[in-house]
């Protein structure tokens, strides 16, 4: 008896046929973790009363971006937000319901789940047993389901768009791209990975269309307020020149609050960013197809063909779009507690296509 059951128990960790089974139980394992944290552990408000106030400033008509505000000031999110609160809204009677609240972000939580595992299934290569760090993080559920962050429909969307890209349905991907980039402009950490795939897979002309797909959607979701005051919106969405409180920070708080308000320190921290995407692109991204020289003027001198010649597969989509996202992640000067959500469900996949043992 317990060899037979050392047999499955090798066959569900160690066999990739068995990936889904394993993957089943941690699905089904984490919806009733869910249930139970939800149940007994207290909700925490944050930043919900402040989603559901400027929800309720927007639906009695006010479209002027930089005059919907709310108890922690103003809206700072893009228009993809405020439409799901919407939603969200009218189905919560305002906001109150938070239990309702809480088992919606509770099965958002869930499909984020089976998404991470569709991406690591694709990718390949991937043992079945790091499924099981995925639902150890405690922080991940409290983002979800006990303090209802918007991150959270972002984070949705964006891995939608990851698989969309791994199967090869790549105007869906983008379509899924844009709706995850109108919740938090936070999404362009993941821009040098996406141009890179178009690029290599599909060419010049078509990785212009694919852009301009993605900024005409966005554009026609904030049709209300773009036409209102253009200005405004842009400001408020998109402000890439955001300084976030010290105190709120979990990046960077060794460096102290005068170093890190300072705008040399911004300046430092883009140089490094803009640094690691140009290295990463010259030596990593391009390596397989001879060099990103060669995939440039290829590019360039048929626009209409795809770039790259090395096969855009499923498993570097998903290590490029990973990486793009963990490097701009270490670069940001200020990352707050829920940011944790970016990129949490991602290191098991990173660490494993690190050449470090699996120990270590």
């Amino acid at each position: 008896m317990l060899t037979t059951l050392r047999r499955y128990a090798r066959l569900l960790l160690l066999d990739s046929r068995y990936f889904w089974w394993l993957a089943s139980f941690v699905i089904l394992g984490d919806f009733l973790l869910t249930q139970l944290i939800i149940h007994f552990v207290p909700y925490t408000e944050i930043d919900w009363a402040t989603y559901m106030v400027q929800t309720d400033v927007y639906l009695k008509g006010e479209l002027d971006y930089s005059r919907i505000t709310g108890p922690t000031g103003p809206l700072v999110y893009p228009a993809g937000h405020l439409q799901i609160h919407r939603v969200l809204h009218a189905i919560t009677d305002a906001g109150t319901d938070i239990s309702k609240a809480q088992q919606i972000y509770g099965v958002l939580y869930i499909i984020s789940l089976a998404l991470t595992c569709t991406i690591y299934r694709l990718a390949g290569g991937i043992p079945n047993w790091a499924l099981l760090l995925l639902p150890l993080s405690k922080r991940l559920h409290s983002i979800f389901f006990l303090r209802l962050f918007n991150d959270c429909w972002a984070v949705m969307f964006v891995e939608a768009a990851v698989v969309a890209y791994q199967t090869g349905y790549d105007d869906v991907g983008t379509l899924l791209f844009s709706a995850a980039l109108s919740v938090k402009m936070s999404i362009l950490l993941y821009l040098p990975a996406l141009l890179v795939v178009l690029f290599k897979r599909h060419g010049l002309i078509a990785t212009g269309r694919h852009l301009i797909t993605l900024g005409a959607s966005n554009a026609l979701l904030a049709l209300p307020f773009l036409e209102e005051d253009y200005w405004a919106y842009l400001r408020s969405a998109f402000d890439l020149s955001r300084v976030f409180l010290f105190k709120w920070t979990v990046n960077w708080r060794m460096m102290g609050e005068e170093i890190f308000l300072s705008q040399q320190w911004a300046n430092g921290l883009l140089l490094g960013h803009i640094s690691c995407l140009v290295a990463f692109g010259l030596f990593v991204w391009c390596r397989e197809d001879g060099s990103v020289w060669m995939v440039l003027k290829h590019g360039f001198r048929k626009p209409d063909r795809p770039a790259g010649y090395a096969p855009v597969t499923a498993d570097y989509i998903a290590t490029i779009f990973f990486t793009s996202n963990l490097i701009g992640i270490i670069f940001a000067r200020s990352l707050h507690y829920q940011f944790y959500s970016w990129y949490a469900q991602q290191l098991p996949f990173l660490l494993w296509r690190t050449r470090y043992p699996a120990p270590v």
